[in-house]
């Protein structure tokens, strides 16, 4: 039984442990008054899901890495406004322009990270507030709508009661990351550059294109997620989003990605992201306050501290010690 437990609650198989745990307590919660499980509820969860997972990813692939993106938030409202605006006669190419500032920005980051080796917290940290003061100056600080309602409609329409098509496109994001990850040499060095940049250097790896290519990515992907939440909801907003870093980290963290880099999975960011929106939708169709949330994803986090304690003191002992016989 002890192994079974620990087998479980093994870093690749924690995330789906939790998401079953989860929703199982979401289930006595709910005392069979159906509030739960209804298609209603499924739906909503999908669609916080498409809300924060593909920010969450973003987080995660910067995190594999052994670097810290703080400057998600920031570029989904950016991107989100340059969408509604560029896009008022042509949504497309609100999507166009949108992405590529995503990806420029995300790619700038990169660049100064690793051209002039400085830490990600302090760059993403410029970067954050960067993006946010573009946002304010091109939305004057004001909620702008955006006239293409029957888009928004479209994107938010129940596809098989549970989907619609922005949780699909997020599905589609995930889904892609996962073959990169699984099945390219990329994947590969992503995580061996995240384990041990110095010995991936030593072994040929690119580790400054790694995490160039991987800031750019993290760009790409919060633009895409701004871009889907603008359009989804009509309108843009300097203040989109603007506390997504918390439940973004803590979905990467839940889905099994390292603090210290070099472990973690996209589908295991994705089933991260499932536990947050279960406990959200199930919290609230039971009646409970927002707080309770809160307290949750931080009794959550809590047990992942305890889990990875004794791997993580290793691996950061492992890493003094290369570090002083270097």
């Amino acid at each position: 039984m002890m192994a079974l437990c620990r087998n479980a609650f093994a870093r690749d198989l924690r995330p789906y442990t939790l998401l079953g745990i989860v929703i199982v307590i979401v289930g006595v919660i709910d005392h069979g008054t159906g509030f739960f499980f209804r298609g209603a509820t499924l739906f909503s969860i999908m669609q916080i899901f498409a809300t924060y997972g593909l920010v969450s990813l973003a987080v995660g692939l910067s995190l594999l890495v052994r670097e810290f993106d703080i400057s998600v938030a920031g570029m989904v409202s950016l991107a989100g406004a340059v969408a509604v605006l560029a896009g008022a006669r042509d949504p497309w190419l609100g999507v166009g322009l949108a992405l590529l500032v995503g990806l420029v920005g995300g790619a700038a980051q990169g660049l100064i990270i690793t051209r002039l080796g400085l830490g990600s917290v302090g760059v993403t940290l410029g970067g954050l507030l960067s993006f946010q003061g573009l946002t304010y100056v091109l939305t004057g600080n004001q909620s702008i709508s955006f006239d293409h309602v029957e888009l928004a409609l479209a994107l938010n329409a129940p596809i098989g009661v549970v989907l619609s098509v922005r949780s699909m496109i997020v599905i589609a994001a995930f889904v892609l990351a996962a073959v990169v990850m699984q099945f390219s040499r990329v994947g590969r060095d992503i995580l061996a550059t995240g384990g041990d940049r110095r010995a991936s250097t030593m072994a040929g790896v690119n580790t400054g294109g790694i995490v160039f290519g991987v800031f750019a990515a993290s760009g790409l992907l919060c633009a895409l997620s701004g871009v889907v939440l603008s359009y989804g909801l009509a309108a843009a907003s300097p203040a989109a989003l603007s506390d997504v870093l918390a439940p973004a980290a803590a979905g990467a963290i839940i889905g099994g990605v390292s603090v210290v880099g070099g472990r973690g999975r996209p589908a295991g960011i994705a089933a991260g992201v499932l536990v947050l929106c279960v406990l959200r939708s199930g919290l609230n169709a039971a009646g409970a306050s927002a707080d309770m949330l809160d307290i949750a994803t931080g009794l959550v986090l809590l047990l992942i501290a305890v889990l990875d304690a004794p791997e993580l003191a290793r691996r950061l002992t492992e890493w003094r010690l290369h570090r002083r016989g270097a």
